[in-house]
């Protein structure tokens, strides 16, 4: 491998962590750490913690079982050819493909995309190339939503930036003013890493032939969409992973009493905000995500140093589920039998 191959690959594991690790130390440079200690036992409610977890965890269901629907058309197509393949579409593989996937990706980050297609190919024969398809119509579907219900619920709460600005006096001079050597030192670190990071985004794109994935297999994942026998259910789905998702989000208010009164329509406009911070590609989105969602939480009268300890902490323990899920979903697999023992190992 030449070493500009080497120390691209290098970069693209790197930099997403010293850029994660950058927006942490300055977000928490100077905070003292014994205090959470006594907010975990404490100040928190566990129960609302713990009530949140079914919800996430139903988020990657739906989206393991919204995927096998977008799957099954590629199945039918095969048929008639001869070309081996296998005679269903596991749901419990799908489920653990997911799961393997969300935790990949805090190590590589949208490493999960490709390690999900490959752990269908191993275990149900499925084309790595027409699975890497359909994963793209789900991003064009993600993406939609996402993109319609931000534009609404960002409308609906647009006054609540204009009475902070009128309440503090805050100017952007002020704010200018107020950062010291170390955060636009900080900040400018932290340009130059997205601004690598974007760069070699866009020049990998090149990676998709480097796993041998066709044009045609792209197309005809993209298009399975369209035979989805049954497009209300998948509806259903798609709108349904993002609902488990922000109750997932939602019911950690409750674990505080500095977040419990918010109100539904501070959950939502930290969760939109928090949507576009983790495009930033850090290990599920550490530092964009807690820098976003403080900066809402402050925005609705929320103490700094307690918007920096609700980031911490939910951050940290949702991190933890998406980790045991990965290991569980990977414990299952060494225990599920492949269906075409033919096929070689990945």
């Amino acid at each position: 491998m030449e070493l500009k191959n080497i120390i691209s690959s290098v970069a693209k594991v790197v930099l997403p962590f010293v850029l994660g690790g950058a927006i942490l130390w300055w977000m928490y440079r100077g905070e003292d750490f014994s205090v959470i200690r006594h907010v975990l036992t404490e100040e928190m409610d566990w129960t609302w913690m713990l009530l949140s977890f079914p919800f996430g965890i139903l988020a990657q269901m739906f989206r393991a079982w919204r995927w096998k629907q977008t799957l099954e058309p590629i199945i039918r197509g095969d048929e008639g050819t001869t070309q081996p393949r296998t005679p269903e579409i596991r749901s419990s593989i799908c489920t653990y493909a997911i799961f393997i996937s969300y935790a990949a990706s805090l190590v590589i980050p949208r490493i999960g995309e490709f390690s999900r297609c490959a752990i269908l190919k191993r275990y149900d024969g499925i084309s790595f190339s027409k699975a890497l398809g359909t994963v793209v119509t789900e991003r064009a579907v993600d993406t939609l939503i996402v993109m319609i219900y931000s534009g609404i619920i960002l409308l609906l709460e647009m006054s609540i930036f204009g009475t902070f600005f009128r309440k503090t006096g805050t100017s952007m001079d002020r704010i200018l003013n107020s950062f010291s050597l170390t955060g636009w030192v900080v900040t400018a670190i932290c340009g130059v890493a997205v601004a690598i990071l974007l760069h070699l985004l866009l020049k990998n794109f090149s990676i998709y032939n480097k796993v041998k994935m066709t044009f045609s297999g792209i197309w005809e994942g993209v298009l399975s969409l369209k035979d989805v026998r049954n497009l209300p259910l998948y509806l259903f789905f798609s709108v349904g992973i993002w609902v488990m998702y922000f109750l997932h989000y939602y019911l950690t208010f409750f674990c505080f009493d500095f977040t419990a009164n918010l109100g539904i329509g501070c959950a939502l406009v930290s969760f939109v905000v928090a949507n576009f911070a983790v495009i930033v590609p850090t290990p599920n989105g550490a530092g964009p995500w807690h820098f976003a969602i403080k900066t809402m939480l402050i925005l609705y009268g929320v103490a700094d140093e307690q918007a920096l300890w609700f980031v911490l902490i939910v951050h940290t323990v949702q991190t933890m589920l998406v980790i045991a899920l990965g290991i569980y979903a990977w414990a299952a697999l060494l225990f599920t039998k492949r269906l075409n023992p033919k096929i070689e190992k990945l």
